[in-house]
């Protein structure tokens, strides 16, 4: 007989059976491990940015010099040019008019501020973006170290909710797309799975995946992982969302399995024979024991 989900409450979502025991579990219990999970995402990804980018942020501009803007789409630079303002493994930013590769860092990220436009070097390319042309942004030591002291907590907090959120959100449009295919394997498999059901066991689906994301952004931070193996990890918690949407389904508990046979009314039940209703056989006589035994 199929566990019930009295004695298998829907709380931990890491194996195919945990994750099938979120089909008959509430809206509200799916809801709420995700949102632990979505909150644990947040603060690693907090934490993540704290230790790898803002302390490279925070020393180039303590390199800024005293004098310098962006106006008019034009950055206004006084100091050496190219030079590199800070540099980690992580983030490299420095400045580069021309653009003419002779400040390149092996950082996984690099900032570079040209004559009119920013430039964003990675393995995945280069991308530029020009400065706005109707604001004028003071670039130098002066200006932007009161404002990044006062905005860096404050980027933090808001990416620490636009995480959580996006991933709430996320997961429940990957829900919907995958509760469908999780319906149709029910009705293959003979499973009880409605259609709700089928939304809430998907949605627990994602949970695995995500804390394997989670833990490749720890290390991460802990430069255990390149950027190579983190997109790789980005691919393969995808892989593992699929596969566990398929086993937990599969995980699901059979049509009639539930059902309780002793209110069966067609069925028979043995009651065993007391004790002084007991007869005992005669003993066979034995045509080859002497008569005299």
């Amino acid at each position: 007989m199929e566990p019930s989900n009295d004695f298998y409450p829907a709380w931990c979502p890491l194996t195919p059976r945990g994750v099938a025991i979120f089909s008959r579990a509430s809206f509200a219990r799916v809801f709420l491990v995700q949102f632990v999970v979505a909150l644990l995402a947040a603060g690693v990804t907090v934490w993540v940015l704290n230790a790898t980018w803002f302390p490279t942020i925070s020393a180039a501009v303590d390199h800024l010099p005293q004098q310098g803007q962006i106006a008019s789409g034009r950055l206004v630079w006084s100091a050496d040019s190219p030079q590199l303002l800070a540099e980690s493994r992580f983030l490299a930013i420095g400045v580069d008019l021309d653009h003419a590769a002779q400040a390149r860092s092996p950082a996984h990220l690099q900032v570079e501020f040209g004559q009119t436009d920013i430039r964003f070097y990675s393995l995945f390319g280069c991308r530029s973006m020009a400065y706005p042309k109707a604001y004028a942004i003071g670039f130098n030591y002066q200006d932007l170290k009161p404002w990044w002291g006062a905005w860096a907590p404050i980027l933090l907090a808001l990416t620490a909710g636009a995480t959580a959120v996006g991933l709430l959100l996320s997961w429940t449009l990957l829900a919907t797309l995958y509760c469908l295919v999780v319906w149709l394997l029910g009705l293959y498999l003979n499973r009880e799975l409605t259609l709700c059901g089928s939304w809430r066991l998907a949605g627990a689906a994602l949970i695995p995946a995500a804390l394997v994301m989670i833990v490749a952004l720890v290390l991460y931070g802990l430069g255990q992982l390149d950027v190579v193996r983190l997109s790789a990890a980005f691919v393969l918690h995808f892989v593992i969302g699929w596969v566990y949407v398929v086993l937990g389904a599969i995980a699901a508990p059979g049509i009639g399995s539930l059902a309780d046979k002793k209110t069966n009314p067609f069925g028979t039940t043995i009651q065993p024979a007391k004790e002084s209703e007991v007869i005992a056989k005669p003993e066979a006589s034995n045509p080859f024991r002497p008569r005299g035994d």
